[in-house]
């Protein structure tokens, strides 16, 4: 069953210091009964092989897939360019490091302000031209890459569907936060970037009644990642419940054949 929970969601308990990637693995493990992780950078204390090492292992250990690895703060567009540079070297590294430790999907998002609803010119054209060399090293090495509907235009459902056909890779895709778009098409922003959904994240704010339809949706259009939780919770029962939720909507598909 393709079913994963962010590391993002343990974040109160990694800030408290009673979880660290180890643990949160031992927790997809074994607690809960998942088979994939779905790790958020923030969570990884360095990117030296020696540590990654040590994570691979857990990973392996565990006979665990890495469905995604979720980057934050290696953006590809900021306005100044020498923090542009940064965030470009930044990106490198954790794609390096996605791909060491396995990865299936490597979440970079594209950058710009965040209360804006669009691109420049400018930028989207640099963005696009990034997203194109990181899909090529993707192709190159067997998994999928692009940005999620996180923050800034990338939110606009239109500016997404424009960036997947600018890039027009197979290797290029969408991390799809369920629900979460602004701007006059937002009710049908799902349905417009399905074609191109490399990893879902679905979270509470999906009613019960309306989760089924919307995974079915993704199912529909050829989704074939892992529907990983997402929400931020010191409760392990809840946690569970969101995958419970998830995993609800998959087993009911399995018995009805689907």
């Amino acid at each position: 069953m393709k079913v994963s929970i962010i590391s993002f969601a343990f974040v109160r308990m990694m800030q408290a210091g009673t979880v660290d990637v180890f643990g949160y693995l031992e927790t997809v493990k074994y607690r809960f009964g998942l088979e994939a992780a779905d790790i958020w950078n923030f969570m990884l204390t360095s990117l030296d092989k020696d540590y990654l090492a040590k994570v691979k292992a857990a990973l392996c250990e565990r006979e665990l897939v890495l469905a995604d690895l979720a980057c934050d703060r290696c953006h590809v567009w900021e306005d100044d360019p020498d923090l542009r540079a940064k965030m470009n070297e930044s990106a490198w590294a954790h794609i390096e490091a996605g791909e060491y430790l396995g990865a299936k999907t490597i979440r970079i998002d594209a950058g710009g302000a965040r209360e804006n609803m669009e691109w420049t010119n400018e930028q989207f054209d640099y963005i696009a031209e990034m997203f194109r060399k990181y899909a090529q090293r993707a192709y190159d090495n067997g998994y999928k890459i692009g940005p999620e509907n996180h923050w800034g235009p990338e939110d606009v459902p239109e500016n997404m569907v424009k960036l997947c056909q600018a890039v027009d890779s197979p290797a290029f895709g969408v991390l799809l936060h369920i629900g979460r778009w602004r701007g006059e098409n937002a009710a049908q922003g799902d349905e417009m970037v399905a074609p191109w959904v490399m990893h879902a994240h679905v979270t509470p704010s999906t009613p019960e009644a309306e989760l089924p339809a919307k995974l079915a949706m993704l199912r529909d259009a050829g989704f074939q990642g892992y529907y990983s939780a997402e929400l931020v919770s010191d409760s392990y029962a809840e946690l569970g419940l969101q995958i419970a939720r998830i995993r609800n909507v998959l087993d009911r598909w399995r018995l009805e054949g689907k």
